[in-house]
């Protein structure tokens, strides 16, 4: 049964990278118009989801806040 989800904002992608720390992972993920979106995960998600580079994955964003900053002129 295929997952039905809240989140409209579903990227599809591949995993460039996977950098793993004692609790959290950063997971790099490349869209198909070359950008990149990293993503900070826990480990044990990493590990559930078996994730590893080259993998398909779709990267969801929810979130109440985007922010976007700039150098003063």
């Amino acid at each position: 049964m295929p997952l039905q989800l809240s989140a409209r904002n579903q990227l599809q992608g591949t995993v460039k990278s996977i950098k793993l720390g004692a609790v959290m992972g950063e997971v790099v993920v490349t869209l198909s118009g070359g950008q990149e979106i990293v993503s900070a995960i826990t480990r044990t998600s990493v590990e559930t989801l078996k994730l590893k580079e080259g993998d398909n994955v779709v990267v969801m964003v929810k979130s109440t806040e985007v922010m976007v900053g700039k150098d003063e002129e």
